[in-house]
This record gives structure tokens, sequence and C-alpha cells, in this order.
């Protein structure tokens, strides 16, 4: 292979830098803040259909809106996917068909008929998950009797018992809490005929038992929790149920508070939010009721009217596109005192969130700090938020040094009190990581527990090398064994909130590289060696999701600007600019970018549950590459 010569690169280089500069500034918001859509797959607009039929109030415009936009993502194969280029899944395949049936579509129509056959490929209505089931039973096409129960009375359950409400993750809760008012009430509304969906059980599967299969093995925590499901089941039954009005009133209460002022909606993402719309109803609020109107317009927020696809994003993301193109900014050369920084640092000092919310079960830390990842979602700040606000504000000049001295030191005890037992961060909460709470029967969702994970405490570390944070003390060595623990055998890192080994890796390398760790270590050159060996012809790096099902497939995709820009960041962090890896790689992003300054990406390079939801951040394509055509840059000098 030629070796590129630097002179070609550098002279890219400053102009590539320039032009993203330009463009970021002419799209930050007037009040100083950055914010793009989150694109998701087709099954949001799915729900939504399913809704307004429930509901028993159909907007025909916006059905047609989102029948059109599930139409348009429907497979060559007849299915839908849940990321971009990935195959047909059974949830969003169900989903696809039922939500185009109610909006009129006939199923005789060819496309139809071929969704119905992928459906049937895929094992039909009886392969879905326990939400995807549930959503059909609200519509008579799945039998409750054969749904996990969810009880209210999890709610009444004491802090010490050991399976109580805050052993679930801070996105379950508010999940489960409306559906746990639904499944107590089991309100149905009938479909005629021509609108069912019995076509999609398996021939002979349909009045079948379909209870959830036990384990094979005697004792197994699934089939404890399935005998347990047995017991609720009977207790349903009984005439009498003493503590289920009580019960009942606590689910309300904690689900109602969290809607209040300081949110955008239960918890800000549309599952919750959608669930908390349908429990208001059931619990019989009328329409007009102050809670069920601000329950509608925080959900029509997630809303995107484009005249050309109409979409639903999963939540809304400001702070964090705000805080990350502000690292992008300055650390490319801006001042500190730039107004473009300045102004995106007023508007999140203004959104710390010092309410004591969900996380002060399992973290007793006495002062409230932290950032959300939404405009307003006070009970939920996250660790992730917030290690890259503090960042960012490290980047920046501030009207009231002192005022952001203090804000700085109590949002970083903040942050530190959140490492846990092993070493490692997770995202909302402290010590909600129980395995055995992954065998209940409604979490087949894949996302009950908040795990520590590497991508997060890597990056903790890379905020305290920044800010010069002893690199003795107890808190980081244990940080640093964390990773060194979760290395993978091939000398990646798995990547849990990106995808995936790529994002994982690079940002393990460069928390290990800002903290200050000799990166000449075997264990750390073979993370180096991993994400060079994955290097595309190209000079690119590219990950699908599929990575997530099949590991086989690590590192293993179509060159994005966003993931490219995070093996390169990754690969600068070990040192040697003049490595041809990282040559090819930034040659990659200044000759992919496009003449306006921006970089062009279609793939699902977020995540939000692996295996199960995916996101595009918008914002990926054109802040991260920046970040690291700025590193590159800084390696050199």
């Amino acid at each position: 292979m030629n070796v590129i010569p630097f002179a070609e690169i550098a002279q890219g280089l400053e102009t590539a830098i320039a032009r993203s500069q330009e463009f970021l500034r002419g799209i930050q918001r007037e009040d100083g803040h950055w914010e793009r859509e989150l694109t998701v797959d087709s099954t949001l607009c799915c729900d939504y259909i399913i809704y307004m039929h429930w509901r028993g109030r159909v907007d025909a415009e916006l059905q047609e809106k989102c029948a059109a936009h599930i139409r348009r993502r429907q497979l060559a194969d007849g299915g839908w996917n849940i990321y971009i280029g990935g195959p047909s899944e059974v949830n969003a395949s169900v989903k696809g068909y039922f939500a185009l049936k109610l909006a009129g579509e006939s199923p005789n129509a060819r496309h139809m008929r071929e969704a119905r056959a992928n459906v049937l490929r895929l094992g039909g209505i009886p392969a879905m998950n326990t939400f995807g089931k549930l959503y059909l039973a609200l519509l008579g096409q799945f039998p409750w009797k054969y749904l996990p129960t969810i009880p209210p009375e999890i709610f009444l359950f004491p802090n010490w018992f050991p399976f109580n409400l805050y052993e679930m993750s801070s996105w379950s809760r508010p999940i489960i809490a409306p559906l746990a008012i639904l499944n107590h009430f089991k309100p149905v509304r009938h479909l005629p005929a021509s609108a069912q969906l019995h076509e999609l059980y398996p021939a002979g599967v349909e009045g079948t038992d379909l209870s959830l299969k036990r384990d094979p093995r005697f004792w197994a925590w699934r089939n404890f929790f399935l005998r347990c499901d047995q017991a609720l089941k009977l207790y349903d039954r009984l005439p009498v149920h003493p503590l289920r009005q009580r019960a009942l009133k606590a689910t309300e209460g904690w689900m109602t508070e969290r809607m209040g002022e300081g949110s955008e909606g239960l918890a800000a993402i549309f599952p919750a939010m959608l669930n908390a719309m349908m429990a208001l109803h059931a619990l019989g609020y009328p329409d007009d009721h102050p809670l069920m109107l601000k329950a509608e317009r925080d959900f029509a927020g997630l809303f995107v009217d484009d005249p050309e696809d109409f979409r639903i994003q999963p939540c809304l993301s400001p702070v964090w596109d705000t805080a990350i193109t502000t690292i992008a900014l300055g650390e490319s050369g801006l001042p500190k005192d730039d107004p473009a920084l300045t102004r995106a640092a007023a508007w999140l000092e203004a959104r710390e969130v010092r309410f004591r919310g969900d996380w002060q079960h399992k973290n007793p830390h006495p002062e409230a700090s932290g950032w959300a990842f939404e405009h307003a979602n006070d009970f939920y700040p996250d660790t992730d938020d917030t290690m890259m606000v503090l960042m960012a504000l490290r980047l920046t000049a501030s009207a009231d040094p002192a005022g952001r001295e203090a804000q700085f030191r109590r949002a970083l005890d903040w942050l530190l009190s959140f490492q846990c037992r092993n070493g490692g961060w997770a995202a909302f909460d402290k010590e909600v990581m129980a395995p055995w709470l992954e065998h209940v029967p409604f979490a087949d969702h894949n996302a009950i527990l908040d795990p520590t994970c590497s991508d997060l405490t890597a990056r903790v570390l890379e905020l305290l090398g920044y800010i010069g944070y002893d690199r003795e003390s107890a808190l980081v060595r244990r940080a640093v064994t964390y990773l060194r623990e979760t290395q993978e055998t091939d000398g990646s890192w798995y990547g849990r909130w990106g995808v995936n080994y790529i994002y994982g890796t690079w940002q393990a390398l460069r928390g290990l590289g800002a903290i200050g760790e000799n990166m000449d270590q075997v264990w750390i050159r073979r993370g180096r060696d991993w994400l060079e060996s994955c290097q595309n012809e190209d000079g690119g790096w590219g990950e699908t999701p599929e990575s997530y099902d099949f590991p086989t497939l690590k590192g293993v995709g179509p060159s994005t600007a966003s993931q490219t820009a995070w093996a390169l960041m990754g690969l600068c962090a070990c040192g040697d600019p003049q490595r041809e890896s990282i040559r090819r790689g930034v040659r990659w992003l200044i000759e992919t970018q496009n003449v306006d300054g921006s970089w062009t990406e279609t793939e699902t390079t977020g995540t939000g549950f692996p295996c199960v939801f995916y996101l595009r951040y918008d914002m990926y394509r054109l802040h991260f590459p920046l970040l690291a055509l700025a590193t590159y840059r800084k390696l050199l000098s």
C-alpha cells in the first residue's frame, strides 16, 4: 500500500475544519443550543395508529401520514426492520401489517400479502415480545391471560425488598407504571372482523396455550418467575384484592408526579409517554383534564411533520447535541469567549437539574446536580450527559466564573458518586444490575437493568484526565481495572450506547489516554490493533447493529462518518500521528466532506437497547468528524 504523503492531508485538513465549524455555527438555534432529529424504525408510527384506534379517536389525516411512513419503510421481503439496512424483525413486521390494516389497507393487496407471509416466516404473533403482545391485547388480538402479569403492587414494595421498583432501570420504571394500570383494567376495544389478525397466527396455533415457555432445567430463575406469575393470575381472579386499590393509587401517583412540570412527558420517552396516555384514559381522566392535555402536547412534541415523510421521534436530544457540538467547536480552535460557545454554555448551565429524582433511591449523595438528555426531564438526569456537559463547559468562558466553578464541582461530585462496586459507571442509576431480574417475564425488552459499561466508564476517565484529577486515586485505579477486565479477548470493547465495538473501543482508548495511562502497554495496544484490523479498504470504518446479535460481525460495515471519527480518535489516543491507518482515516473524512461542511450518513450508529431498539442521531455525522479532525491536528502539534 502506498504511503499517503503528509502534505496531501495537511492541505485539506484546515479547510475541512473551517467548513465544519461554519456549518455548525449556521445550525445553532437562536437561544444557543443545537438539536437535530433522532430517527428510528417504523414501529413508533405503528404504535400511534394502534393507540388512535384503541382510544376510538382517529385523526384521519395523521393516520394517513403514519401509514405512508410505514409503507415507505417496508422491505423487499415484505417485512419491516428495526435499523437501517437490517433484516425483517417480527415485532416491527406484525405492527407494520396491523397498523396498515387498521388504516384501511386491504389484506389482499400485494404488499399486505407479502407482509403477512413474512410475519409467518418469522413465527407470527406468538414470536413477539411481551410489550408487542400487550398492544395487540388492547385491541383484542392476543389473549390477556397469556400475558405476564405486571401487578401495581410493585409500587408498594419497600426499597429493602429484593424485588422493588428501584431495582429496575430508569427507563423500565416509567414504561411499566402505566402498563401495571392497564394490566389491572385490561381495557379492550373490540375491532370489526375485517380488522382482526387471525391470519398472523401460524396454522393451528391460535386458540392453543400461548403461555411463555419454561426453561427445561428444573431450577431456573425463569421458572421461578413463571410460577410467581401463575400465583399472581390466581390472585387477580379472587373476588377481593386487599391491596389493589391502594396499589393503583400509588402507581397513579408515582406516574402523574413524573408527568408534571419539569418534564416533557413521563420520562420524556415515547413508550412511557404513549403508555401514560392510555393509563390516564383507563383511570377515567376526561379528555379535557389538564394532565391529559399536557400529555398530548408533550407527545405531539415528538412529531416531525415533514411534508415528504411524517415521523415520530423516540425523544429529543438537545443537551446531548449541544454538549458534543460545543466540545467539537472548542477542541477545533474556537476561543473560549467565542459567541457561539458562550451562548451554548449559558444554555447548558441553565439546564442543570437540582432536583433529587429517582436516582436518590440507590445513591444517597446529598446534593442534586447533573443534566438530562432532553429539554426537561427532572426526575432523570444521567451520567453520560453530565460528563459531556462538564467537558463542554471547560472549553467555554463564563460571565460568572465563581458560579461556574461551584456548578462544575457540584456536578462532578454528583457524577463521581455513581461509581459502582465493580469500578464502572452506568447511565442513570447506581447498582441496578441484579442479573436474576432479567428473567422476569415482562423483561424480554432487554432493558430491565442499567449495568455499568465500558464506554461510560472510559468517558469519566476522559473528563477526569482533562481536569487534572489524581490518576493514582482509588477511584481512577478501580475504573482502569474495570476497563481492563471488560476488554474482549481480541482487544476490543463492547459499546453499550453506540454501535458497537468501534464505539466502545474508541471511548476506552480515549479515556485511558486522557487519564495518562501508558498507551504502550500490551493490553492497550491490542485495542489499537483491533481498530486497525477492521479499517475498510476505502480508509473509513463502519459497523452495523447486527454485531449485537452476531459478535463475529464486529467492526464490519460500510464506512460512516461517525464511526470513522470514533475509530480515528481511538487511534490518536495511542499517539503516533504518522501511522498509515490514521492518515487514511483522516483522508477519508476530508474527501467525503460535503461542500457545505457536513457529512452524509444514512446508517444507524446509535444504540437505545441492544438487539431491540436503535437510533440514528443526525448530529453524529456533523460534530464527531470535526472532533476527530481536531484531535488529529492537536496530535500533530
